[in-house]
């Protein structure tokens, strides 16, 4: 049977380097797709398994999507419900104020560089969410004992008492989400969600 030119085209156009390139997990498949390309088998059967091949990754790189889109969704779920969950209970902060709450708390007096790596904020909507606080009298900026043009972020007085207030409510609030996790859930979770998280840093 002669192969229609329109796949030689797919075949030229889907070349091993272009595959590995434009999707990573493929490793297993790299070398061998590179062996076969290089190797002499009739040319036919090798544009035939080549089609395989990227229908193969075309499957897998749509699982993947699925995955990033229940990953996105289920964050924002998450995020959603917590919201709700602080207006029910008049705490007058968002869920990203919290996050700089508590990570002040933890550890007091941090640059903004530090405070947006640990919140995952970039700087315009982490010094936002600094103003709304400051004005809630929650945080203070002051000035740095090592540079005068840079500040610290600072936990008031005001704020540890809110923070303390608050925590026992938004851990019971958290729990919602593992209620139906079993231990090793939990830890898998955290592994992997910790694993994806590196391989972007």
């Amino acid at each position: 049977m002669k192969i229609p030119t329109s796949v030689h085209k797919l075949i030229r156009i889907c070349n091993p380097d272009a595959i590995v390139k434009d999707f990573q997990p493929c490793i297993y498949l790299k070398a061998n797709v590179k062996q076969l390309w290089l190797s002499k088998i009739d040319y036919n059967k090798k544009i035939i398994t080549l089609i395989f091949v990227v229908l193969i990754i075309i499957k897998t790189m749509e699982e993947f999507g699925a995955y990033s889109l229940l990953l996105d969704r289920t964050s924002k779920k998450v995020k959603q419900y917590a919201q709700k969950q602080f207006k029910d209970e008049n705490f007058d902060i968002t869920v990203d104020q919290w996050l700089v709450l508590k990570n002040l708390n933890d550890q007091n007096d941090q640059n903004q560089s530090q405070l947006a790596e640990l919140t995952g904020k970039d700087h315009p909507t982490l010094t936002r969410i600094l103003d709304l606080m400051c004005k809630k009298n929650l945080v203070e900026r002051k000035a740095s004992p090592d540079d005068r043009r840079s500040f610290i972020i600072h936990l008031t007085e005001l704020g540890k008492q809110k923070q303390e207030e608050w925590v026992p409510k938004v851990d019971k609030i958290r729990a919602k989400a593992w209620e139906n996790l079993s231990e090793q859930d939990y830890r898998d979770l955290k592994r992997i969600l910790n694993t994806i998280y590196e391989s972007l840093s």
